[in-house]
């Protein structure tokens, strides 16, 4: 659920980035951070342990004028993909209002990524949310390893769904498609922000494109 607050006209979303262990989730929001317009966005706070793990979570807040007459802010997290800090996972998921879903392309981590998927899928429930209410974009990252899985498996394991997710095909170390991400998702929060808070006659008539922080890159 967005903050809204109409004193100082902000509203700030939560995105959050889940996935398996070292699927590349902290690399997406390294690479947000370093493409971005310094101007636009806070310091990257990351907290890992010794095998360079996110133990909490990143958190990135990225300002944008997405919202007419509203200062907008990105509030970008990742979680642990360790089964142990499951409490965690919930506690950042709560009121989070859209999911990018980083999967390890590697053939031998799917059996991690479905275990990872179904994880966040419990985690939401017990939120009060689902797959089905909220935003999420899959990621299917690390594809210039030699032993990705093809696409098309990676589409029926995550993504075989009566309404599938958008997608994306990534290097997160190169940073190929890691904005594309962040602006699907973010786009994808916006239009359910606008569709929940239009007036009755304006539902059905579409929001239109919206400038998301992705616009802002840096020199």
């Amino acid at each position: 659920m967005p903050s809204i607050n109409h004193d100082d006209h902000t509203v700030s979303f939560k995105i959050v980035y889940c996935g398996t262990p070292l699927s590349g989730k902290t690399t997406n929001l390294q690479q947000i951070h370093a493409k971005l317009d310094p101007k636009g966005c806070s310091d990257l706070v990351s907290l890992s342990n010794a095998q360079d793990r996110t133990l909490f979570f990143d958190f990135l807040a990225i300002e944008a004028d997405a919202l007419p007459g509203y200062k907008t802010a990105f509030h970008l997290y990742t979680v642990p993909g360790q089964i142990t800090y499951n409490a965690t996972l919930q506690l950042v998921l709560k009121q989070a209002d859209g999911v990018v879903f980083v999967a390890d392309s590697q053939m031998d981590r799917q059996r991690d990524n479905l275990q990872s998927l179904q994880s966040l899928e419990a985690n939401l429930r017990m939120n009060g949310s689902s797959l089905d209410r909220l935003p999420i974009v899959l990621q299917y990252n690390k594809r210039d390893l030699p032993n990705a899985a093809p696409v098309e498996y990676l589409e029926y394991l995550f993504n075989n769904r009566p309404v599938p997710f958008i997608s994306f095909e990534s290097d997160a170390h190169s940073g190929r498609n890691v904005l594309a991400t962040l602006n699907a998702i973010s786009q994808a929060v916006l239009h359910q922000f606008r569709l929940r808070n239009a007036p009755p006659s304006e539902h059905g008539e579409g929001v239109g494109s919206c400038e998301v922080p992705t616009h802002a890159l840096a020199a």
